[in-house]
């Protein structure tokens, strides 16, 4: 886990068994919530008051 996310990502195409990790403080950044499209759709992926993710569409 501390590997940095690019690195994560580097090595999971090379390795198709591997995942690729990302933080999501590298995603959301200092906010609380952002869009995500998909197939022309739009989904929040949000932290909630408990500090857990949820995606909404």
């Amino acid at each position: 886990m501390d590997q940095e996310p690019v690195d994560s990502v580097r090595h999971a195409l090379r390795a198709p068994d591997v995942l690729p990790r990302v933080r999501s403080d590298v995603l959301l950044g200092s906010g609380k919530e952002l869009v995500i499209v998909h197939n022309q759709r739009e989904y929040r992926l949000r932290i909630t008051q408990n500090g857990k993710l949820i995606l909404t569409a």
